[in-house]
């Protein structure tokens, strides 16, 4: 059966083939992480990610050297979002706590592509339900935008004329080390299992 799509939809669908072109999975000989890796980028992975200026769920203003302190996993998503959202961020919590059985602590982080209903308290709330350390950030559409064209993310709002409204977005998530940048982009079906030796290599390297 032929399905038609969206205008937003067949956008969001070219934009993610388009990020999917530039992950292929070619380590580097010259790469200290080299065998950590699965993921190559376009440009190398230190292109991803940047400074960014953002609010915690204090309504704090925040940048990415208050809130990278340490290993982290970020995420680009929404409160509302019905399954994948949710599902990648429990993803992420479990990865985390599978590092820490190893020794190794991480920070999950969520950054919203919804800042219109996601409040400091509310992206704060939503973070807290899935890992004690997992930090949530929101911020004005302009600093929103910053930070997810600093990371290659894509989003776009479903127009409606009620607050149920969706977003399309990316589902990657980044894997960020202090001094070090990005050293890592994890697919939306990697296992925890997997993101947490990923980046247990990567850990065990760095230090």
């Amino acid at each position: 059966m032929i399905k038609a799509y969206s205008a937003g939809a067949a956008v969001f669908i070219a934009a993610l083939l388009g990020v999917l072109g530039w992950l292929a999975f070619a380590p580097r000989d010259d790469d200290p992480f080299g065998p950590c890796r699965t993921t190559a980028v376009q440009g190398g992975l230190g292109s991803i990610g940047g400074p960014f200026e953002l609010v915690n769920s204090l309504g704090e203003t925040v940048t990415d050297a208050d809130v990278i302190t340490m290993p982290s996993i970020l995420y680009f998503g929404y409160t509302f979002c019905p399954d994948v959202c949710p599902l990648d961020s429990a993803r992420n919590a479990l990865a985390t706590e599978l590092l820490e059985a190893e020794g190794h602590i991480v920070q999950p982080v969520f950054i919203t592509v919804d800042p219109a209903r996601d409040t400091p308290e509310v992206v704060g709330e939503f973070a807290s339900i899935f890992h004690d350390r997992m930090i949530g950030l929101t911020g004005s559409d302009a600093q929103v935008r910053a930070a997810s064209q600093a990371y290659r993310t894509f989003f776009a709002r479903h127009d409606a004329e009620d607050e149920f409204y969706l977003v399309d977005h990316s589902t990657f998530s980044y894997f960020v080390l202090p001094g070090h940048g990005t050293v890592e982009v994890f697919r939306h079906d990697t296992p925890a299992e997997d993101v947490a030796r990923a980046a247990q290599c990567f850990l065990e390297r760095a230090q």
